[in-house]
């Protein structure tokens, strides 16, 4: 981030990192969480969405830490705006994963 400004040096490898350990949840989830199969078009709703999570949430970071740059808790920025987006995620992909994706039946 350059000032505040979400740019490709920083989106580039926090998406690939992210979308590969997200991946990585996935298969894990569906074997040992939730014990269920996943489907073809269900794994590929779920790369649809997490593309999107993972591009949301770059924005939300950036734009907490920027928000956060010019008060006491500049220090504290990235931790939080990291906590935050990461708080999304789960938000988001735990429910689909337990409720649309590897619902048991």
């Amino acid at each position: 981030m350059v000032d505040g400004v979400v740019t490709w040096g920083y989106v580039l490898p926090f998406f690939l990192s992210n979308f590969i350990a997200n991946l990585y949840g996935y298969f894990m989830n569906m074997k040992t969480t939730f014990r269920g199969k996943g489907s073809r078009s269900g794994l590929v709703t779920y790369l649809m969405i997490l593309s999107l999570l993972i591009l949301f949430s770059t924005w939300l970071q950036g734009w907490i830490t920027a928000r956060l740059s010019a008060t006491t808790f500049a220090a504290l920025g990235r931790t939080i705006a990291a906590s935050a987006a990461g708080l999304v995620q789960v938000a988001v992909l735990f429910p689909l994963e337990k409720y649309v994706l590897f619902k048991k039946e």
